[in-house]
């Protein structure tokens, strides 16, 4: 089937200083792609900065002979997503993948999940990832090419107690790729979303001692360098990844029940029928907003 390589190509990894984002960029650039290392240099909560953690990782990649460059942006701000760009544009003149994996945890029951506490996830996961792919996003059209993965969460697209807002936050790189796919056909952008499960600061206190070396890192990364590949056609995908366990997620919608509306619809008639509504047979996937709505147009006029 031949190696997959990415020669001459030029990756942003955000959050890259440890975990996840260290493995895909030392992987990136052992299969020939030019990296740039994102990484605030702060604790888990967001708090703090330092450039010693993306520093340590360009320096494992220029020793093994590949080239890296470091870059200390945090991801939440318009004006971070512009440097971090430009950072990849002035060092090697241009981007070809963003792999946006940069994230914190403030842990809450929703009880006592404070304003504070919610609009910094979601400014680190889901604005972070637009400022970061607004800024990629120009180039990537104007070269006709770019391939970006974003990072949801099993605790946004299942639910996990006390993650409201990591949950939301997780789950909104679903909807933000299913549009990305579309606007970025014409030009060779592929999206993809990974849910991955791995030992990192973020998950080792949540998970047992005994599974850790099970779900390291290096064990969701092949999934991810593929995705980044020219050789991966696949766009809007969503993958469960971790501890060689690899599947596609979908969001998918069964028949239903589809009523005439020459009369009046009644709250009865739903009750009466909630079976049929709530059935998970025969589930159908749709592309696009436009495909689901000829499907449903179609039941309403026949």
């Amino acid at each position: 089937m031949g190696e997959v390589r990415l020669d001459g190509k030029v990756a942003i990894v955000t959050g890259a200083g440890g975990g996840l984002g260290r493995s895909y960029a030392l992987s990136l650039a052992s299969m020939g792609a030019k990296v740039v290392v994102n990484d605030l240099g702060g604790a888990m909560d967001g708090s703090g900065s330092g450039s010693d953690m993306a520093d340590k990782v360009v320096d494992v990649i220029k020793a093994s002979g590949g080239e890296a460059v470091a870059n200390y942006d945090g991801v939440e701000t318009v004006e971070g997503g512009k440097n971090i760009v430009k950072t990849a544009i002035d060092a090697f003149g241009k981007v070809d993948i963003l792999i946006n994996n940069a994230g914190i945890l403030r842990d809450k029951t929703f009880v006592n999940m404070d304003e504070q506490n919610w609009d910094m996830v979601v400014a680190v996961h889901m604005k972070g990832a637009y400022c970061v792919t607004y800024a990629a996003w120009p180039y990537m059209r104007e070269n006709s090419y770019g391939r970006i993965v974003l990072t949801a969460s099993a605790a946004g697209l299942f639910g996990n107690f006390g993650h409201a807002n990591y949950g939301a936050a997780k789950a909104s790189m679903v909807g933000f790729m299913n549009v990305l796919k579309l606007e970025g056909a014409k030009y060779n952008i592929k999206t993809n979303t990974i849910a991955p499960m791995a030992t990192s600061r973020m998950t080792e206190s949540y998970m047992p001692p005994e599974i850790h070396d099970k779900l390291k890192p290096e064990f969701v990364t092949p999934l991810v360098a593929y995705l980044c590949s020219e050789d991966c056609e696949e766009t809007g995908g969503i993958y469960s990844v971790g501890g060689g366990h690899f599947a596609r997620i979908a969001l998918m919608e069964c028949p239903g029940y589809t009523q005439a509306v020459d009369k009046d619809i009644t709250v009865e008639d739903i009750k009466n029928n909630f079976e049929e509504i709530n059935s998970l047979e025969n589930m159908k996937y749709y592309a696009s907003l436009s495909e689901e709505n000829v499907d449903i147009m179609t039941k309403i006029m026949e």
